[in-house]
């Protein structure tokens, strides 16, 4: 249709016949803007003012098919791929078949929220991290790029590599939900011109519905893509208040904790480790400031996650639909970190034998230590 205009905020054509759908504006409101004259008139829809203005997130039919179909057109392009990556929940958020999906597109990875590390951290030793476990997944980035979205923290070389990679052909950027990749780009835009905040941005998984393009002075595109939802995250999982909690927004200090075999943690009920067989050693924890963390026995840790799930050991609340916390096995032949994906880490010194925990296993993961 001649008449259709596109929310700036989510992509998503606007609409006044159904409230549940992506797009809608109330018919007034849609009829003003259809009728104005004002060709930089932009609008959004009523899902993009209400989070942009009040921080409220209204939920809407989306079809995950329909996200797919939409990177699956990459592989046809001339692009610039740039798959923004959760730092703190690296393996869920890397796109494991984006191979597929680019064809023989060149892809950077962003890791974003780097701000959180501590600042003894290196850049160096994190970077290589990345490209380890990119490789162990058959994927080969061109190049590697830590950011802070929020913080605008090393923005300036990625900006500086994304113009002139942009000269001949557009930058797609993609990812999962709930990595920053809205506000990454948001955070670009700004930096290149005077505009603020073009596109909706939030905590909330899922809020760019439809591509979203951004004409740049060299006649090509910065290009903003719908967050693939996937259940190995637990974004996916949880409340908007209980994101809210789990997801760090301070650099993060650690938290030592002195533990004996037999000794427990928990992570709210988020997260445990069981610490089996080793010396009594420093169990270091990486997370957000306000998550509850508690210490018990071992032997007593089963009937204590099932009295006080809910309760005080929250997130998640009762009424979540997570799975049990399910566990594995890890034995650090080094210093290592534990990984909880979406909740942080844990540095646990060489020749321990652990169990961790996390509902259904999601993003349970070890590494060498970074710290």
């Amino acid at each position: 249709m001649d008449d259709q205009i596109i929310c700036i905020g989510c992509g998503a054509v606007l609409q006044s016949d159904n409230v549940e759908e992506a797009g809608y504006l109330p018919a007034a409101r849609l009829k003003q803007a259809r009728e104005s004259k004002d060709e930089d008139n932009d609008v959004y829809c009523q899902r993009c003012f209400r989070l942009r203005h009040y921080n409220e997130i209204m939920p809407v039919k989306a079809d995950n098919d329909d996200f797919l179909k939409l990177l699956n057109s990459l592989a046809e392009k001339k692009a610039l791929v740039v798959n923004v990556v959760d730092l703190f929940d690296f393996t869920n958020s890397l796109l494991s078949a984006l191979k597929r999906f680019i064809g023989n597109n060149d892809f950077i990875l962003v890791g974003n929220k780097f701000d959180l590390f501590p600042q003894n951290s290196r850049q160096s030793k994190i970077k290589d991290w990345m490209r380890q476990e990119a490789n162990r997944m058959g994927l080969y980035p061109k190049k590697i790029f830590l950011v802070s979205a929020k913080n605008k923290k090393n923005l300036p070389e990625l900006i500086s590599y994304l113009d002139h990679n942009s000269r001949d052909q557009d930058v797609y950027f993609v990812g999962t939900t709930n990595v920053g990749k809205s506000t990454l780009l948001n955070a670009i835009i700004e930096q290149m011109g005077d505009i603020q905040n073009l596109i909706t941005t939030s905590r909330f998984p899922g809020t760019t519905l439809d591509k979203i393009e951004i004409p740049l002075t060299n006649g090509h595109f910065l290009v903003d893509t719908p967050g693939i939802l996937t259940k190995n995250q637990l974004a996916t999982h949880l409340n908007t208040q209980e994101l809210e909690l789990i997801s760090p927004q301070k650099q993060l200090k650690p938290v030592t904790f002195q533990l004996s075999p037999g000794n427990s943690l928990f992570l709210a009920g988020l997260g445990r480790v069981d610490y089996l067989k080793g010396k009594k050693a420093s169990f270091t924890v990486y997370a957000a400031r306000g998550l509850y963390i508690h210490r018990t026995k071992t032997e007593n840790a089963d009937s204590f996650y099932e009295k006080h799930i809910g309760e005080l050991l929250s997130p998640p609340a009762k009424s979540d639909k997570l799975p049990l916390l399910k566990g594995q096995e890890y034995h650090t032949g080094s210093k290592s970190d534990l990984l909880f994906g979406g909740i942080g880490f844990i540095t646990v010194p060489a020749d321990c034998l652990v169990k961790i925990y996390t509902p259904g296993k999601i993003g349970l993961g070890i590494r060498r230590a970074l710290i």
